[in-house]
């Protein structure tokens, strides 16, 4: 059974929430000049339907994608296909390549099993130094982040400025209130293509040394990290600063309803 037979599931208040998300994608588009917003996309079901959203809209906002150099096969390829095929212009920011040497040939190929702190080091050299320099310049970006995905994301807002003191930007989450339900509605609804990973029974899709299959039963976060305590799954593309204490909100966009 595929995700789409599996999970496409519009609520009730479907066709009120996509009229929102429309009109925040139309207004994230006009509220800066020219390319000062971006979209931030994993190539999950998430961000697949906010692209095709912006495409179908016709807004100007362009995409970018961070290509690790550890992604699976099947994301690769939709990430090739996306580019082809997006009307608005998809950036695809990777590591430094010395840094990502350097790194690599001092702790190895695949660093992240040995120690939280060593995965964080290679979220950082293959994350989040390419995200700042993606979103450098910017005035906001846009996310997959809905309320249902997490305890943690429980009160995302649609537009998020607690970031702006620190960084200047605005964070816009078009899909806040949508279902796991919904995204995959939409995914039906408009054919749209998307990750073949998420039809074997990959809800979260992240770096493939990273990411498995979850069982049937399992949290949607089971497959991200699973060799790690519950409390440290996290990549720091998306962490508040409250006080003193760091909340971590994680990067990729995945939930299956409960």
């Amino acid at each position: 059974m595929s995700a789409v037979d599996l999970n496409a599931k519009a609520s009730a208040t479907f066709e009120a929430k996509l009229a929102e998300t429309k009109a925040l994608l139309a207004q994230s588009a006009t509220a800066f000049g020219a390319n000062e917003v971006t979209q931030a996309s994993s190539l999950g079901a998430e961000d697949v339907v906010i692209t095709h959203l912006i495409n179908s809209l016709q807004l100007d906002l362009p995409i970018f994608v961070l290509e690790t150099g550890k992604l699976h096969a099947e994301t690769l390829q939709l990430l090739e296909q996306t580019t082809q095929s997006s009307r608005a212009p998809v950036t695809v920011y990777r590591p430094n390549a010395e840094a990502v040497i350097t790194f690599v040939k001092r702790e190895g190929e695949e660093p992240m099993y040995k120690s939280i702190a060593l995965r964080k080091a290679c979220c950082h050299v293959r994350k989040i130094e390419p995200l700042n320099r993606a979103l450098a310049g910017k005035k906001g970006w846009i996310t997959g982040l809905r309320r249902e995905q997490s305890g943690a994301r429980a009160e995302v807002p649609l537009t998020d400025d607690s970031e702006v003191a620190t960084t200047g930007r605005l964070k816009y989450n078009p899909l806040a209130n949508w279902t796991w339900g919904d995204v995959w509605h939409y995914i039906k609804l408009h054919n749209v293509a998307y990750n073949p990973l998420h039809d074997q029974f990959f809800p979260s899709i992240g770096c493939a040394p990273c990411t498995r299959a979850i069982s049937l039963g399992e949290d949607f976060r089971a497959g991200r990290w699973w060799w790690e305590d519950e409390n440290a799954k996290e990549c720091g593309l998306h962490v508040k600063a409250k006080g003193t204490e760091a909340v971590q909100i994680s990067s990729l966009s995945e939930r299956t309803p409960a």
